[in-house]
Protein backbone atom coordinates (compact mmCIF):
# COMPACT_ATOMS: atom_id res chain seq x y z
CA UNK A 1 0.00 0.00 0.00
CA UNK A 2 2.58 2.51 -1.10
CA UNK A 3 0.14 4.69 -2.93
CA UNK A 4 -2.16 7.42 -1.65
CA UNK A 5 -3.44 6.88 1.89
CA UNK A 6 -5.98 9.12 3.65
CA UNK A 7 -5.84 9.75 7.41
CA UNK A 8 -8.78 7.42 7.91
CA UNK A 9 -6.58 4.53 6.73
CA UNK A 10 -4.09 4.87 9.61
CA UNK A 11 -4.87 1.30 10.64
CA UNK A 12 -3.79 0.09 7.21
CA UNK A 13 -0.64 2.23 7.37
CA UNK A 14 0.13 0.76 10.79
CA UNK A 15 -0.45 -2.80 9.58
CA UNK A 16 1.82 -2.30 6.60
CA UNK A 17 4.55 -0.09 8.09
CA UNK A 18 4.38 -0.46 11.91
CA UNK A 19 6.96 -3.25 12.22
CA UNK A 20 9.27 -1.50 9.75
CA UNK A 21 9.05 1.77 11.72
CA UNK A 22 9.84 0.00 15.01
CA UNK A 23 12.90 -1.64 13.42
CA UNK A 24 13.98 1.69 11.91
CA UNK A 25 13.67 3.44 15.29
CA UNK A 26 15.36 0.54 17.11
CA UNK A 27 18.36 1.01 14.86
CA UNK A 28 18.60 4.63 15.98
CA UNK A 29 17.71 4.26 19.67
CA UNK A 30 19.30 0.86 20.39
CA UNK A 31 16.38 0.22 22.74
CA UNK A 32 13.34 -1.81 21.64
CA UNK A 33 11.09 -0.26 24.28
CA UNK A 34 12.01 3.29 23.38
CA UNK A 35 11.59 2.44 19.69
CA UNK A 36 8.12 1.03 20.36
CA UNK A 37 7.14 4.15 22.33
CA UNK A 38 8.37 6.46 19.58
CA UNK A 39 6.59 4.37 16.91
CA UNK A 40 3.37 4.65 18.88
CA UNK A 41 3.85 8.41 19.21
CA UNK A 42 4.49 8.61 15.46
CA UNK A 43 1.18 6.95 14.67
CA UNK A 44 -0.58 9.15 17.22
CA UNK A 45 0.79 12.20 15.42
CA UNK A 46 -0.37 10.73 12.14
CA UNK A 47 -3.88 10.31 13.55
CA UNK A 48 -3.83 13.88 14.92
CA UNK A 49 -2.89 15.44 11.56
CA UNK A 50 -5.21 18.38 11.01
CA UNK A 51 -5.40 18.00 7.26
CA UNK A 52 -7.09 15.07 5.61
CA UNK A 53 -4.96 15.33 2.50
CA UNK A 54 -3.88 12.07 0.95
CA UNK A 55 -0.44 10.75 1.84
CA UNK A 56 1.71 10.10 -1.22
CA UNK A 57 4.43 8.08 0.53
CA UNK A 58 3.50 6.67 3.94
CA UNK A 59 7.05 5.58 4.85
CA UNK A 60 8.43 9.00 4.02
CA UNK A 61 5.82 10.73 6.18
CA UNK A 62 6.35 8.24 9.04
CA UNK A 63 10.11 8.81 8.82
CA UNK A 64 9.72 12.60 8.97
CA UNK A 65 7.39 12.42 11.98
CA UNK A 66 9.55 9.80 13.74
CA UNK A 67 12.76 11.84 13.19
CA UNK A 68 11.14 14.90 14.74
CA UNK A 69 9.94 12.86 17.71
CA UNK A 70 13.39 11.29 18.06
CA UNK A 71 15.01 14.75 18.12
CA UNK A 72 12.49 15.94 20.72
CA UNK A 73 13.15 12.79 22.78
CA UNK A 74 16.92 13.32 22.66
CA UNK A 75 16.54 16.95 23.69
CA UNK A 76 14.20 16.04 26.54
CA UNK A 77 16.63 13.37 27.78
CA UNK A 78 19.52 15.87 27.62
CA UNK A 79 17.51 18.35 29.69
CA UNK A 80 16.58 15.59 32.17
CA UNK A 81 20.22 14.51 32.53
CA UNK A 82 21.35 18.11 33.06
CA UNK A 83 18.61 18.68 35.65
CA UNK A 84 19.43 15.46 37.51
CA UNK A 85 23.13 16.29 37.52
CA UNK A 86 22.46 19.80 38.87
CA UNK A 87 20.02 18.44 41.45
CA UNK A 88 22.50 15.81 42.60
CA UNK A 89 25.24 18.41 42.87
CA UNK A 90 23.06 20.73 44.96
CA UNK A 91 21.60 18.08 47.23
CA UNK A 92 24.55 15.75 47.57
CA UNK A 93 26.13 15.85 51.01
CA UNK A 94 29.49 17.60 50.99
CA UNK A 95 31.06 14.85 53.08
CA UNK A 96 30.00 11.24 53.10
CA UNK A 97 28.43 9.91 56.27
CA UNK A 98 31.24 8.45 58.32
CA UNK A 99 31.43 7.11 61.88
CA UNK A 100 33.39 10.24 62.83
CA UNK A 101 30.65 12.53 61.49
CA UNK A 102 28.00 10.50 63.31
CA UNK A 103 29.97 10.78 66.54
CA UNK A 104 30.30 14.55 66.04
CA UNK A 105 26.56 14.84 65.43
CA UNK A 106 25.78 12.83 68.57
CA UNK A 107 28.19 15.01 70.55
CA UNK A 108 26.56 18.15 69.18
CA UNK A 109 23.07 16.89 70.03
CA UNK A 110 24.15 15.95 73.55
CA UNK A 111 25.59 19.44 73.96
CA UNK A 112 22.36 21.01 72.74
CA UNK A 113 20.30 18.83 75.07
CA UNK A 114 22.53 19.86 77.97
CA UNK A 115 22.29 23.53 76.99
CA UNK A 116 18.50 23.37 76.68
CA UNK A 117 18.11 21.54 79.95
CA UNK A 118 20.10 24.31 81.68
CA UNK A 119 17.67 27.01 80.51
CA UNK A 120 14.71 28.09 82.61
CA UNK A 121 11.61 26.18 81.48
CA UNK A 122 9.77 29.24 80.12
CA UNK A 123 12.86 30.40 78.16
CA UNK A 124 13.39 26.92 76.71
CA UNK A 125 9.71 26.58 75.78
CA UNK A 126 9.54 29.97 74.06
CA UNK A 127 12.78 29.28 72.21
CA UNK A 128 11.66 25.84 71.00
CA UNK A 129 8.24 27.08 69.95
CA UNK A 130 9.93 29.76 67.86
CA UNK A 131 12.81 27.72 66.40
CA UNK A 132 11.27 24.26 66.05
CA UNK A 133 7.60 24.98 65.48
CA UNK A 134 8.13 28.35 63.78
CA UNK A 135 5.41 30.09 65.76
CA UNK A 136 5.13 33.87 65.72
CA UNK A 137 5.73 35.77 68.96
CA UNK A 138 2.03 36.50 69.38
CA UNK A 139 1.15 32.79 69.02
CA UNK A 140 3.81 31.85 71.56
CA UNK A 141 2.48 34.48 73.94
CA UNK A 142 -1.04 33.05 73.62
CA UNK A 143 0.14 29.49 74.11
CA UNK A 144 2.29 30.27 77.15
CA UNK A 145 -0.10 32.85 78.63
CA UNK A 146 2.52 35.60 78.73
CA UNK A 147 2.95 38.95 77.02
CA UNK A 148 4.50 39.40 73.60
CA UNK A 149 7.27 41.44 75.22
CA UNK A 150 8.07 38.57 77.61
CA UNK A 151 8.28 36.18 74.65
CA UNK A 152 10.82 38.45 72.96
CA UNK A 153 12.81 38.71 76.18
CA UNK A 154 12.82 34.93 76.73
CA UNK A 155 13.88 34.19 73.14
CA UNK A 156 16.63 36.81 73.34
CA UNK A 157 17.85 35.23 76.57
CA UNK A 158 17.88 31.78 74.94
CA UNK A 159 19.97 33.13 72.06
CA UNK A 160 22.34 34.79 74.52
CA UNK A 161 22.76 31.48 76.37
CA UNK A 162 23.43 29.67 73.08
CA UNK A 163 25.98 32.30 72.10
CA UNK A 164 27.67 32.09 75.49
CA UNK A 165 27.85 28.31 75.16
CA UNK A 166 29.26 28.50 71.63
CA UNK A 167 31.82 31.20 72.51
CA UNK A 168 32.72 30.63 76.18
CA UNK A 169 35.88 32.79 76.04
CA UNK A 170 34.00 35.99 75.21
CA UNK A 171 32.59 38.07 78.00
CA UNK A 172 28.90 38.79 77.60
CA UNK A 173 26.16 39.53 80.02
CA UNK A 174 23.61 36.72 80.09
Amino acid sequence: MRGSVATMDVGDVFAEHGAWLRRWLHGRTRCPHRAADLAQDTFCRLIERPDALPIRDARNLLTVIARRLLIDDIRRRDVERAFLAAHAELHEPADPLTPERIAQAVQLLEGLALLLSGMPAIVREAFLLRRIEGLAHADIADRLGISDRSVKRHIARAYALCYAHAYPDEERAV
